[in-house]
């Protein structure tokens, strides 16, 4: 760098946790640093507000460390701005001497099934941004399936098939808004079925999250015993990982025991490989599955039988995608910014890098980990950062207010940390007025509303 007499200038693109552990890295070298967090929506948190089921309070819990790191003085947060159209990394590289992108995954990926484009077929993600309140998500949703399948065994999968069978009165304690509580007081579904093509010993549950779908009083779990099934890789694979063999013992427990008389049936249906969603008049009227068998590896293999289902809606939960991004190299196939440990390189063949460009957590490694696993990235990618901070040109105007004014010179109307809290208190208030916690602000004027008066 040019100048040393100036803390080292850091842009990250993303405001949730990938973003703030950056942050928090970056703040806890020895270096001096100032570091402003862009991010699209007008509220920070990313996969925390828009992508956790509102009866996980407790993976909520989270932002109460994350704000630890946003009240720091070295941090700001400008929010509702769109990277790519209010600034770009051209625009970024002007400000800031280096800049991280931290922008997550929020696509389904994609399920090369036939019917999977019927009325009824749905992607898990834009089922849970529509639960989540996003403001850029239609504000209904056709809920009028009463037998739903949902493809896949990971806990996205667990968390639609729970709000799914849950009743919507059963969930109105949360934070959903008035629009989410609508639908799913008018939900019809009685019964929701859960497809893994393999055992139970390669499910991608975690332990609790499991086990918290017994916990509903309107749901009854049901695993059928001809599921439960290991061979010497699934055996393998629960001696060395306490949490497969913990998910195969209560799947294991689950499929033993009576069948209980809960209103809502929820089957966790393992060995069966989606193959096609039927349909009539352009509308899902079922799912076939072909039943798989172990191959000794943890593995399966096809048997050549096939099951049919009777279900009217299906609902894919078989990965997340990232999407592409404005100026940078992206690798279609792992759906990431290629990279060299978070130094963004110019292809995924080239190891040559583009120059003071950074990225960390799911647009980095592709949407695999629980959200604690993104700290590693980020403490990888920073110390990678810092150690090129010698080499970087610098910025050509890294003064604090040169950013700022260029946004308000482009009539962005951004929010910032202080808006954040007044945000916070207006849906606190919301929710005081019904018994709750918290009712979530879905519209984004409204949002903007209530954190940036001046701006809406």
């Amino acid at each position: 760098m040019t100048d040393q007499t100036r803390p080292l200038r850091v842009a990250i693109v993303g405001a949730g946790p990938a973003g703030i552990y950056a942050a928090d890295a970056l703040m806890k070298s020895e270096t001096d640093v100032s570091i402003d967090l862009f991010e699209r929506m007008p509220a920070p948190f990313g996969l925390i507000r828009y992508g956790v089921a509102p009866d996980h309070p407790r993976i909520k819990g989270i932002i109460t460390a994350l704000h630890k790191v946003l009240d720091k003085p070295q941090v700001r947060l400008l929010g509702n701005i769109d990277y790519g159209t209010d600034i770009t990394l051209d625009d970024l590289h002007r400000f800031y001497d280096a800049v991280i992108f931290s922008t997550g995954a929020n696509a389904d990926r994609a399920l090369k099934i036939p019917g999977i484009d019927l009325d009824g077929s749905y992607g898990a993600a834009d089922f849970v941004s529509w639960y989540d309140g996003h403001p850029d998500v239609p504000r209904t949703w056709p809920l009028d399936a009463e037998k739903v399948a949902v493809l896949g065994v990971g806990n996205v999968a667990l968390d639609v098939a729970r709000v799914l069978a849950k009743t919507g009165d059963e969930l109105l304690p949360t934070e959903i808004p008035a629009n989410v509580f609508d639908g799913l007081k008018a939900n019809k579904a009685i019964e929701v079925h859960v497809f893994g093509r393999r055992g139970p010993a390669q499910a991608k549950f975690t332990p609790l999250e499991l086990r918290e779908l017994d916990h509903s009083p309107n749901i009854e779990v049901i695993v059928a015993p001809e599921d439960i099934d290991y061979d010497e890789g699934s055996e393998q694979a629960r001696r060395s990982s306490k949490q497969v063999d913990m998910v195969a013992n209560t799947l294991q427990d689950w499929a033993i025991r009576d069948v209980g008389t809960r209103p809502h049936k929820l089957f966790l249906h393992f060995f069966e490989s989606p193959t096609e969603i039927l349909g009539e008049d352009g509308k899902v009227v079922g799912l076939r599955t072909e039943r798989t068998e172990l191959d000794g590896t943890g593995n399966v293999k096809g048997t050549g039988k096939y099951n049919d289902w009777d279900v009217q809606a299906v609902y894919r939960a078989v990965g997340y995608l990232s999407q592409n991004i404005a100026q940078l190299p992206f690798d279609e196939q792992a759906g990431t910014i290629p990279n060299e440990a978070g130094r963004v390189v110019e292809s995924a063949s080239s190891t040559v890098t583009v120059p003071s460009t950074y990225v960390t957590g799911w647009i980095k490694r592709g949407p695999v980990g629980l959200i604690g696993h993104t700290k590693g990235d980020a403490n990888e990618t920073v110390a990678n950062l810092l150690e090129d901070a010698p080499t970087f040109t610098g910025a050509d105007e890294p003064e604090l207010d040169a950013v700022t004014n260029f946004l308000e010179g482009k009539q962005v109307p951004f929010t910032t940390w202080d808006g954040w809290y007044r945000l916070d208190a207006h849906e606190r208030s919301l929710g005081e007025e019904e018994g709750r916690e918290r009712v979530k602000v879905v519209e984004r004027h409204d949002m903007l509303k209530a954190s940036e008066p001046d701006k809406a």
